[in-house]
């Protein structure tokens, strides 16, 4: 083990060594990239010399950080820059030929009028990879509109099928497609590098909020595609399984997920009503799915009987799937979620404390170790325009013309 950033121990990811430069802001792509510092990579933020990434002034706050901008920009360093000045653009291209990765999220065609114009950028460096996001994709009619992740729930027929019904109709409480993006494009990324070790040669992958959306739809896309059938909304309930979905006990609701006919006689048995198993409505999976509306109602009058809490200890020693319906405090007080040590305590550059989630890929059965707590904004613009050759002079004088801003905030400890 190593002595990483600030004291923490950890080992060395399978992207280390790594370079990648990182101008997403918002979402999509900081999540991309803290996935990416997870696995070791050296990620560098670059943002705006006049406030940074747009989610620094985000809610909910703690004092005067963004829990918003904290919740994703974990283990990165952070260069502040004015992205259209002369000076500014010479720079971003002195970074871009000392990275492996290039990742933006900007409508496409703005990275080449920022100067980082990808076919001068592959003839330059021809092993680079670069990674773009974008709200609709690359060509099309929608191609320079800008997205975001709750138009895009809406277009992809996320929203259509999320709710109690048509009238009443839900965004997903978080935004899923930013994230499934984000994710889709590390994954992109990681491809990428792979075949750049392969062949030498970098690579240019990319998405879009929309194809996230779609790419996720699976089977309720595959549905419409293959039958013609336009799925509907189906509230806390499984569209095409049941018993499946949220079920009322004596105190309180739980979630109960059968999968077959296996865990259905198991389930009936546990339930006290083994008859129940082979009346002719309930006898198969189709027939559940068919007459699902009946089923909860005889199957919530036997959990009646017994407390959440039994029910949850009798299912799960049957091996059936089931759980609670927690808010956040009772998930950070769940006994699994502390076995796992998903919450790690770090110490932001003022001193104060951030216990913050980390990322959710172990290698070789060791979780990853967040090396560094969110960054000041500008807090390593003197570190890295050193690395690519510039000299104190040249620094304080792009300084003092606003080219470059350097965080005043001197960073401190880090907690184990």
């Amino acid at each position: 083990m190593t002595e990483n950033y600030r004291g923490a121990a950890s080992i060395e990811g399978p992207l280390a060594g790594v370079r990648v430069l990182d101008l997403s802001r918002a979402l999509a792509g900081p999540y991309a990239t803290a996935l990416l510092t997870d696995m070791g990579a050296d990620v560098v933020k670059v943002e705006s010399a006049k406030g940074g990434d747009s989610t620094r002034s985000w809610p909910p706050f703690e004092n005067k950080h963004s829990l918003y901008f904290d919740s994703t920009n974990r283990g990165k360093s952070s260069v502040a820059l004015d992205f259209y000045s002369s000076e500014g653009q010479e720079l971003l291209w002195k970074m871009a030929m000392a990275s492996d990765v290039i990742v933006e999220n900007f409508r496409p065609g703005v990275l080449s009028t920022m100067g980082l114009d990808p076919a001068k950028l592959r003839q330059e460096k021809p092993d680079l990879v670069i990674a773009s996001v974008s709200g609709f994709g690359a060509s099309g009619p929608l191609s320079q509109t800008a997205g975001l992740d709750q138009v895009a729930q809406g277009m992809t027929g996320l929203m259509s099928v999320t709710g109690a019904d048509e009238s009443s109709l839900f965004r997903v409480g978080i935004p899923a497609i930013d994230l499934y993006a984000g994710v889709f494009i590390a994954f992109g990324i990681a491809a990428a590098l792979v075949g750049k070790a392969r062949t030498g040669h970098g690579m240019e992958v990319s998405t879009s909020l929309l194809e996230a959306g779609l790419a996720v739809s699976t089977f309720q896309g595959q549905r419409y595609l293959s039958t013609g059938q336009i799925p509907q909304p189906q509230g806390n309930d499984h569209p095409v399984l049941a018993p499946y979905g949220v079920f009322q006990t004596k105190d309180q609701p739980i979630i109960i997920a059968v999968g077959n006919d296996k865990q259905w006689h198991q389930f009936c048995g546990l339930l006290g009503e083994v008859g129940l198993a082979v009346e002719a409505p309930f006898q198969d999976g189709a027939s559940r799915s068919k007459n699902k509306t009946e089923l909860k109602r005889r199957v919530e009058e036997l959990l009646a009987r017994k407390s959440a809490s039994e029910w949850l200890s009798l299912f799960r020693s049957a091996k059936i799937p089931t759980g609670p319906i927690y808010n956040y405090e009772q998930v950070f007080d769940d006994p699994q979620v502390k076995a796992l040590e998903m919450v790690q305590h770090l110490t932001r550059y003022d001193g104060t404390p951030l216990p913050t989630l980390r990322g959710p890929v172990s290698v070789n059965g060791q979780a990853p170790q967040i090396r560094k707590p969110p960054p000041a904004l500008g807090a390593d613009t003197r570190r890295v325009l050193v690395d690519i050759g510039l000299d104190d002079d040249q620094i304080e004088s792009l300084i003092a013309s606003g080219v470059v801003r350097q965080a005043m905030e001197q960073p401190v400890g880090r907690s184990a």
